[in-house]
């Protein structure tokens, strides 16, 4: 179990605190807004109304001795870099942002942030990947590079195993889950010997634009 503080309990925040607590994490879900925290109160393991521009109010919270913060507050670049520099002059040990651009995107990693994210860009990302073809199920993009995407097997895939496919070598991508017709749940650690059938689906992770070549198959 690892513990987080959630700081914003915006659409984006809550969903966060929310899932990340029915995973079975601790999680601190902290608002300026009593009527954003009473919506998750019941939902994490502990919501307060505070603050979280006041140093003060996160010392006395304890986040320092937390895993990691989610600075999930909304469009104002000066309150999310203002939260982001207090997490990190406290000894948070790691800071994620939510960011609106990519100016916003800079300014938190000039002061300290960890790691920035852009919901909407990222939606924007899967959407698209999905209408641009029908094969692909999911995607997530794991940076600007690399990407994990969902798709059903390929019909060149069909009948072969996955030694017989080398998919590393041909494709430059590596199958780290398959999912076999019929079945809910995935199959994580897949042997060499796994044969892939129609109706399949696989989980491949690569960069993006080798992954964007399967929906070519």
């Amino acid at each position: 179990m690892k513990t987080f503080v959630v700081i914003g309990l915006g659409r984006f925040g809550s969903a966060v605190a929310t899932e990340l607590s029915s995973l079975g994490h601790e999680v601190l879900a902290l608002d300026d807004s009593e009527e954003n925290v009473e919506k998750v109160a019941d939902k994490v393991t502990h919501a307060v109304t505070g603050d979280a521009r006041d140093p003060a109010v996160l010392r006395a919270l304890g986040v320092r001795n937390y895993d990691c913060a989610i600075v999930a507050v909304g469009v104002d670049v000066g309150t999310s870099a203002l939260v982001t520099l207090n997490l990190k002059e406290l000894g948070v040990r790691q800071v994620i942002c939510k960011a609106q651009s990519h100016v916003h995107r800079k300014v938190l990693e000039k002061i300290g942030a960890d790691r920035v994210v852009f919901p909407e860009h990222e939606m924007g990302v899967k959407l698209a990947q999905g209408l641009s073809s029908s094969n692909v199920l999911n995607f997530i993009e794991l940076s600007d590079d690399f990407g994990i995407v969902e798709t059903t097997v390929p019909r060149e895939w069909q009948g072969k195993t996955i030694v017989e496919l080398n998919v590393r070598a041909k494709y430059k991508v590596n199958i780290i889950a398959v999912r076999k017709k019929g079945l809910e749940a995935f199959d994580v650690t897949p042997g060499p010997d796994t044969r892939m059938e129609a109706g399949d689906a696989v989980v491949v992770l690569g960069r993006t634009e080798d992954v964007n070549r399967l929906q070519d198959l």
